[in-house]
């Protein structure tokens, strides 16, 4: 069954509700998750610091929007009082997936990750999901340590509250190598998406080619590190091993999608004789199991490109899914997110079916 709006009356005029599927939570600073944290973890924070510093964002002074940040002078986003009426009430927000970049997955010393992890998991619950029961949060585990990641995910897998899995965006091999298999195995076994988002690095270059010079190339340098990513996961099986597994791309932007699909249909027939564990068109393994997100928006200089761009998704538009980005400095005011009007029909898609149906939300 499809969904559809939900509808309310706000401010006097009838207004769709939606779902926002990459809302920050943010730590004002690492001491947030000090009443979470042992003693023994406090004072290794205060005695030797994080890398990177949770919270810290590069560039600073481009980190959030100024109109965001609570009374309290506090980080934007660090507030759940502050964010519900700034933007959960003004733009009617049916559900919000809360996405908390703590630093947890990049810690070297896995230990100290999977204790991060775990005190984001209860700050959460704790500071967001208790107090506002729009809320649906993203398990922070450290992947790179996959037996405490998978204890991390049992530990919160039958709280319905937590909708999916968290990885970033490079993480140290690509996400389809057997190393993280066993997180996928656990998601899958409790229907638990598993979500990629754009930045970080552990510790290596971040495009193929070495470290940029400028911040402008990393920022719109994820989608070549998201196309990794999935290209990894179709063409090592994990679509094929784990026929019930999600992924979804948040802020790594989306039209490269179609012609990604294009080019790997056209290498396999090609070179399939290398992998006789793939059963179908790599395309077809990716309109099933692969998400995107909206935020970046993709904006060409002409709005019929844009529409042009959407028709060559096909059915992959049902795997679309609106995002705000809120509250960072390049968020998309929902009201103004795309440059063409959308039909009624697809637009009830994006802003708010397409989610339901993936994370079973009504």
């Amino acid at each position: 069954m499809v969904a559809t709006f939900p509808e309310v009356n706000q401010r006097g005029r009838t207004r769709p509700a939606l779902i926002d599927c990459d809302l920050h939570s943010e730590l004002d600073s690492e001491r947030d998750l000090f009443p979470y944290l042992s003693t023994r973890w406090r004072e290794h924070i205060e005695t030797y610091g994080l890398h990177p510093p949770a919270g810290g964002f590069y560039p600073r002074f481009m980190d959030h929007r100024a109109s965001a940040i609570p009374p309290s002078g506090r980080r934007a986003g660090s507030e759940v009082g502050f964010t519900r009426t700034d933007f959960l009430d003004r733009y009617n927000v049916a559900y919000g997936i809360l996405n908390c970049l703590s630093g947890a997955a990049g810690q070297q010393n896995l230990e100290l990750g999977a204790a991060l992890a775990r005190a984001v998991n209860e700050w959460h619950v704790n500071e967001w999901l208790d107090p506002e029961p729009r809320m649906r949060a993203t398990i922070t585990i450290a992947h790179e340590d996959p037996p405490s990641a998978v204890a991390e995910i049992k530990r919160w897998a039958n709280d319905r509250r937590f909708v999916q899995v968290q990885f970033s965006g490079r993480p140290q091999e690509p996400m389809g190598r057997r190393k993280y298999w066993p997180i996928y195995e656990v998601c899958e076994e409790y229907d638990l998406k598993i979500m990629s988002h754009a930045f970080g690095s552990y510790g290596q270059p971040i495009t193929g080619t070495g470290w940029p010079s400028f911040y402008l190339e990393e920022h719109v340098g994820p989608a070549q590190a998201m196309q990794a990513n999935v290209i990894s996961m179709v063409i090592e099986g994990v679509f094929e091993h784990f026929p019930g597994l999600k992924v979804v791309s948040v802020e790594n932007g989306f039209a490269w999608l179609p012609s990604l699909m294009w080019r790997l249909d056209s290498a396999w027939q090609l070179l399939k004789s290398e992998v006789p564990h793939l059963k179908r068109l790599p395309s077809e393994y990716i309109r099933e199991h692969v998400y995107l997100s909206t935020q970046p928006m993709e904006e060409p200089n002409r709005p019929r490109y844009f529409e042009q761009m959407l028709k060559h998704f096909g059915s992959a538009v049902d795997h679309l899914l609106f995002a705000s980005d809120y509250p960072h400095w390049d968020a998309d005011n929902p009201d103004e997110a795309f440059p063409v009007t959308l039909s009624p029909e697809l637009e009830q898609k994006i802003y708010f079916a397409n989610a339901a149906a993936l994370y079973g939300l009504e």
